[in-house]
């Protein structure tokens, strides 16, 4: 289980973070929704080990995060707004690179088939990623968690500029990812996605975790009335 316990961060005078908790079962998609500054992004970059909060704990399978980074990041993988991969290498070769960079030796067989499972057509698979949308970047940054066996899958703002064709694939590999066992923690504002992909919604505000909705029990236009009360 991914869970935050208290977490808070400063920045000198100001809050970014105040008594944060909430978990991600594996398996589970949870979003957090909030404006920009809420504290979305600073809570997955504590995941990631990249900063060291306040006070408080992040912990990944009960390994604190800001103790053992090694073990946790074998746990995770990160999926930013702008997937950040080599142009001028194909898909395969991204995947192939990443893969061994994270201790992986995959046949080219085994590559196409995290391709696959990540939905990125085959005929983009020997194509350079400088020729691919930012839908089919994304699908490699998928199949490159795949590959490293992540158990979670850590997204910051991952439908921004996805045309609704792309939303609806991306949709739907979270989708797979989540029945095959995978946790994802996804910070985002596009409450239509939110509500589409996740299980449970954290809507945050300034630092704190306000309400937490399940998806089933919520329509997009209520948790749009309750997000726009909230903020």
């Amino acid at each position: 289980m991914l869970q935050a316990k208290k977490l808070s961060m400063r920045y000198n005078e100001k809050i970014a973070l105040k008594d944060l908790s909430f978990s991600v079962a594996p398996g589970e998609i949870f979003c957090l929704l909030g404006q920009n500054g809420a504290g979305k992004t600073t809570t997955i970059n504590i995941f990631l080990g990249l900063l060291e909060p306040s006070s408080g704990e992040a912990l990944i399978d009960e390994i604190p995060v800001n103790k053992n980074n090694n073990s946790t990041k074998n746990a995770i993988a990160y999926i930013p707004e702008i997937v950040q991969l080599y142009g001028n290498l194909t898909g395969l070769e991204n995947l192939d690179f990443f893969s061994r960079l994270a201790g992986f030796s995959y046949s080219e067989e085994e590559l196409k088939q995290y391709l696959t499972k990540a939905n990125l057509e085959p005929e983009a698979f020997k194509k350079k990623l400088k020729k691919y949308s930012k839908g089919m970047r994304q699908k490699v940054g998928i199949a490159i968690a795949l590959a490293k066996n992540a158990s979670y899958i850590l997204m910051d703002e991952p439908t921004s500029g996805l045309d609704p064709k792309a939303s609806v694939e991306f949709a739907n590999t979270c989708k797979e990812l989540s029945a095959n066992g995978v946790g994802i923690l996804m910070a985002t504002h596009d409450i239509f996605n939110a509500v589409n992909i996740c299980a449970r919604i954290g809507i945050m505000k300034e630092g704190t975790l306000v309400h937490i909705e399940e998806t089933e029990n919520i329509s997009a236009q209520q948790l749009q009335e309750l997000y726009i009360k909230t903020i």
